[in-house]
């Protein structure tokens, strides 16, 4: 084969010039360094990328009604419907109109009488193939007539309904400082595991309980069903005034509260009325107290319910007044389902808080007991033990006895316990649980800190609605507090944190007298 000849100059000059193209550098950022001229100018509107465009005119914007999409076009970097690009006519044309939109004046007949056809047409439809509403009322159930009753006339949305401002439960001085505010997002996260406590002292002497209030019930009422009032003296003694507590803060402890002023601490997450507790430091020694004109001791009615009473003053129903009648019905039935006027069971020490020109005290025994929190905190409190009983094999049973009143079954979700309390024991007491939630707490609380073996619930009813003196006693269910701090949701651990924290907190100040209030108007 002949050899090809190949030439150099004719190929050279068939093949393309490839010239590099010049490229911008730029050393301070990115994009291009110098603007060019057609670009000068031109206004820019700033844009974001989660910006949607996809809209280029909409003629009926002023009369859009959807509010879910009403913005879905606005960038994020205008103000309303005010931007870089928005049109803005100077001319006034308010004078031109197309149509003439000037109204007939309607007579006085055609007025009154207006047709409307399509009324007609439904009306006419109504009666030939739809059944009369009498007929589907008669055949409701009864659980369904019973959820129409307890429906509201007027429903409204809750959403448009003004939380009430309440009025704090000790006015505050303007000299006053603020050391330190909680948010109880904060205390529910806390928690603390302490030991069982140490007994120091035990006073006072409880009767028995009368096992025949086991088998009351809502059918058979006799005239020992109906509350009594038992004249006899309680006492409720503040921290500073009781002689036990302040011979053990010399020797023992030094933090020093009752059950019920600790409970309140436990369960701050929990309430919903505004309360105070006074603080007194006094060399470096804590006691928590509350004040003497307080309603400290007053025993709250559906605090946590979605209805709660209204605050009308000449009310029965009011905040207050219930109070008042929930303290009373609490104290009569703790005497009443006793054996009374029998042998009681004493401690070692008497009631530290007899008289001697006093009359007959209420059933009720004392427990000082220590408490081991760490960081060096020994807490001494006084629990309460309401009654004793005796089990299968004779053994002693210590009791806490509360009462729980229904003033209006309207407001209990509907539930009438004359008519479920026998049949449904269980859900007249889950509506208690999501009414009192707070209250409840406090009960289960203070029985923990005695140590008690059973806390026996006693269902009051008034016997009219509209009257407060006439009770009568429906029922009665005992559990133990540590199965019913489960059934409640009560985290024992969480509220030991809770007062551990507020201890650390007081232990950081100087000696004096501080106070622990609920702001009335914050969310739990």
């Amino acid at each position: 084969m002949p050899e090809a000849n190949i030439d150099n100059e004719h190929s050279s000059e068939n093949l393309s010039i490839f010239s590099l193209p010049v490229v911008n550098d730029n050393p301070i950022g990115w994009g291009p360094n110098d603007q060019p001229d057609k670009y000068k100018d031109l206004p820019y509107q700033k844009f974001s990328k989660s910006d949607k465009i996809g809209k280029i005119a909409d003629w009926t914007l002023t009369g859009h009604t959807d509010k879910k999409s009403y913005n879905k076009y606005q960038s994020q970097f205008s103000v309303g419907n005010v931007g870089q690009y928005s049109y803005f006519h100077d001319e006034d044309e308010s004078q031109f109109t197309l149509v003439d939109q000037t109204r007939a004046t309607k007579t006085g007949f055609q007025k009154k009488f207006r047709t409307n056809p399509n009324k007609i047409i439904r009306k006419t439809y109504n009666q030939q193939y739809q059944k009369p509403a009498q007929v589907v009322n008669t055949k409701m159930t009864k659980q369904q007539k019973v959820q129409q009753k307890s429906k509201p006339k007027y429903q409204t949305n809750n959403r448009n309904i003004q939380m009430k401002q309440r009025e704090p439960s000790v006015r505050v001085g303007d000299e006053w400082k603020v050391i330190e505010e909680i948010e109880f997002s904060r205390l529910s996260k806390l928690s603390l595991i302490v030991d069982d406590p140490v007994d120091l002292k035990s006073c006072g002497s409880m009767e028995y309980y009368d096992k025949t209030y086991d088998r009351v019930n809502c059918k058979v009422q006799t005239a020992a069903n109906k509350l009594k009032r038992i004249n006899r003296v309680y006492h409720k003694v503040t921290t500073l005034d009781d002689p036990v507590i302040r011979s053990l803060s010399k020797t023992e402890g030094n933090v020093y509260a009752t059950d019920s002023i600790l409970a309140t601490l436990m369960c701050c997450s929990r309430s919903v009325y505004p309360w105070d507790i006074v603080v007194s430091k006094i060399s470096n020694k804590i006691f928590l107290d509350k004040r003497d004109d307080s309603n400290f001791d007053l025993l709250t009615v559906s605090e946590t319910s979605s209805e709660q009473p209204m605050d009308e003053e000449k009310s029965i129903n009011s905040p207050h007044n219930l109070a008042l009648e929930a303290t009373y019905i609490n104290q009569n039935l703790t005497q009443q389902v006793l054996r009374m006027n029998e042998e009681r069971f004493c401690f070692t020490d008497p009631n530290p808080f007899i008289e001697s020109d006093q009359s007959e005290v209420a059933s009720v025994g004392y427990k000082y007991r220590k408490w081991d929190l760490g960081n060096d905190i020994k807490l001494i409190v006084r629990s309460e033990i309401d009654a004793i009983s005796t089990g299968a094999n004779d053994e002693k049973i210590f009791l806490n006895i509360r009462a729980l009143n229904e003033w209006d079954s309207k407001y209990n979700n509907g539930l009438d316990w004359r008519q479920k309390l026998d049949s449904q024991p269980g859900a007249v007491l889950a509506a208690e649980i999501k009414n009192n939630g707070c209250k409840l707490a406090k009960w289960t609380v203070c029985s923990l800190l005695a140590s008690v073996d059973q806390i026996k619930f006693g269902f009051v009813s008034r016997v009219n609605t509209r009257a407060t003196d006439k009770h009568v006693i429906l029922g009665m269910q005992q559990f133990s507090p540590n199965e019913f701090s489960s059934q409640i949701a009560l985290n024992i651990d969480n509220s030991w944190g809770i007062v551990r924290c507020i201890i650390d907190i007081l232990n950081k100040q100087k000696d004096g007298k501080y106070i622990i209030m609920k702001d009335p108007n914050k969310v739990r």
